[in-house]
């Protein structure tokens, strides 16, 4: 894609934000991140543990108390524009508690973003792929089970999720690709952007137009910035994907959704489903205590049951 056609993209998500929120219903009050953030008595993880060596290779363990497990899992991934300076997990405590209360086992990991060093390409990666693969590390003492693993992620956090589920198609010459990385059964991304390379100057207006160029290296990279960053070019991701989008999300639109949708069908493999909810916007799907947050926790947990008992 050309610098010029980069540039008109990121203009008209520019100028399309203002229509969008002036499309919304009178009524309707959503809600920012500062107002999930500052809820009162915002709930804890079982514990904070360490993935690596860095001080953002950390991990949220939310362990169910009222049963033994082993529990399934929820490999859970912030958003924030891929950016150091927005919330991290902090912003998903209410929706880990509301999994933990249905009897999951919750890992939301934390990783470097661009304004930290080495955040980026491909350090970004690498600490998410990490942190997933730490569950195996988890699970030797703590009551896991790795064989109904869901991962799920809000806003950029939603891409890395369905990334992570994508990253056992890695081009092997890439250097995000491992040996052996952990199964995903199943992806519920949050408002999450599955083509990076068309949805990228989108988000632009919200994020900054250059962030992620940033975050894949396009200036070095060139077209392969791509290829191994963006769910969409890894597909088909041969597991159950369900991508939820707030009707009224003017950060991350419902065309992301069906876009990757598309794209899905058009490389063959198991059908994207979409949950389009109404009555929402960006932060209400985190949000378990609002009609549509409380249907995103729901869709997980049927997503978990779905994939039956443990094998």
């Amino acid at each position: 894609m050309t610098p010029a056609l980069h540039a008109a993209r990121r203009l008209l998500a520019l100028l399309l934000m203002p229509l969008a929120l002036a499309a919304l219903p009178a009524q309707a009050q959503f809600l920012n991140f500062k107002q999930v953030l500052e809820r009162p008595d915002r709930p804890q993880p079982t514990q904070r543990l360490a993935y690596g060596p860095l001080p953002q290779q950390v991990g949220e363990l939310w362990l169910p108390s009222a049963a033994k497990g082993p529990f399934p899992v929820v490999l859970m991934v912030h958003g924030g524009c891929w950016l150091a300076d927005l919330p991290g997990p902090e912003l998903l405590a209410w929706q880990a508690e509301a999994l933990r209360q249905q009897g999951l086992a919750v890992w939301s990991i934390s990783y470097r973003r661009l304004g930290h060093e080495g955040g980026g390409y491909p350090g970004t990666f690498q600490d998410v792929a990490r942190g997933a693969d730490h569950l195996r590390t988890l699970a030797q003492t703590q009551p896991l089970d790795l064989s109904r693993v869901v991962a799920t992620g809000h806003s950029a956090g939603g891409h890395l999720a369905l990334w992570l589920a994508a990253r056992k198609n890695l081009p092997a010459t890439s250097p995000l690709a491992t040996q052996d990385p952990l199964p995903i059964h199943a992806v519920v991304p949050v408002a999450g952007v599955g083509d990076l390379a068309w949805g990228g100057g989108y988000v632009g207006g919200a994020c900054g137009p250059d962030t992620v160029p940033k975050l894949v290296n396009e200036k070095e990279r060139g077209k392969q910035a791509w290829s191994d960053t963006s769910p969409a070019a890894l597909l088909p991701l041969g597991v159950p994907v369900t991508m939820v989008s707030g009707l009224y999300d003017p950060i991350v639109a419902p065309a992301h959704a069906r876009r990757f949708q598309a794209e899905a069908a058009r490389k063959g493999g198991v059908p994207v489903q979409l949950l389009t909810l109404d009555e929402a916007s960006h932060f209400e799907l985190i949000s378990p205590w609002t009609e549509p947050g409380r249907r995103v926790v729901e869709r997980v947990v049927s997503e978990v049951k779905g994939l039956g008992g443990t094998r």
